[in-house]
């Protein structure tokens, strides 16, 4: 009978031996996801721990254990990057069922973006500079409210950092959802096209998430700021990251 060290061993060598191909980065992502999911259902969907924090947990956990290359993952789970471009626009579909609801707001939301989407990037850029911070970080915390699809280019233009982009993005993410959520309450703020906006435009895909799980109508208006903020800061980070 085989021992439960050999049994590792085995394990091991099978997971470098598919290391090399992208079926073991893509395994463990879905298998991160629905444990983390199954997390955050049985502890109540807490809004301060979104299912994204404990997918990343368990990931890091598995790629430590197994002793895998970062690189090596990072190179299988590319394939699952080529589905942000599609899934990030399929979120027209609840755009267009909530298009009436849309043109209600059209003055409020072309007031605001413009605002709120130059501040996300000002303040980050004066923070950072402040506090001494070099041009790679500046230009990785940057895109920090812009969703991983659009982030990632806009970092290739600007020279940001992958790794520390996608943290940056997590945490704003995170912090975002938390952060509307207590501002809502202490405000007294009930209309779910606000707070959809709200999470869309400042929490990117992380708020979107939180929005659907409101309502279609927070959904779609957090879907409409995400895509908003996304194009508005493409076109203006370059250019003012350069100046």
């Amino acid at each position: 009978m085989n021992s439960p060290l050999t049994i590792w061993e085995r394990l091991l060598t099978l997971s470098h031996v598919l290391a090399d191909t992208p079926m073991l980065a893509i395994a463990m992502t879905i298998l991160a996801f629905f444990a983390a999911n199954s997390v955050y259902i049985a502890i109540g969907r807490p809004v301060w721990l979104p299912p994204v924090v404990p997918a990343a947990t368990i990931l890091a956990g598995m790629i430590a254990l197994l002793g895998l290359d970062p690189d090596s993952y990072r190179d299988g789970a590319n394939w699952l990057m080529l589905l942000l471009g599609p899934a990030t626009v399929a979120l027209g579909v609840p755009l267009y069922q909530n298009i009436h609801h849309i043109r209600a707001m059209f003055w409020p939301i072309v007031l605001t973006l413009p605002i709120a989407a130059s501040l996300a990037v000002l303040y980050t850029l004066v923070i950072a500079w402040a506090l001494g911070a070099s041009p790679t970080v500046m230009a990785s915390l940057a895109p920090k409210s812009v969703t991983a699809a659009i982030a990632l280019g806009i970092g290739d233009i600007i020279g940001s950092s992958v790794p520390m982009l996608m943290a940056a993005l997590l945490i704003t993410g995170v912090f975002t959802t938390f952060c509307v959520e207590v501002a809502t309450r202490l405000l007294k703020i009930t209309d779910e096209r606000v707070i959809g906006f709200a999470l869309g435009l400042n929490g990117h895909a992380i708020g979107t998430v939180r929005a659907f799980e409101i309502s279609s109508t927070a959904g779609a208006f957090s879907s409409l700021g995400m895509s908003l903020t996304g194009l508005f800061t493409a076109l203006l980070l370059p250019v003012l990251f350069n100046w």
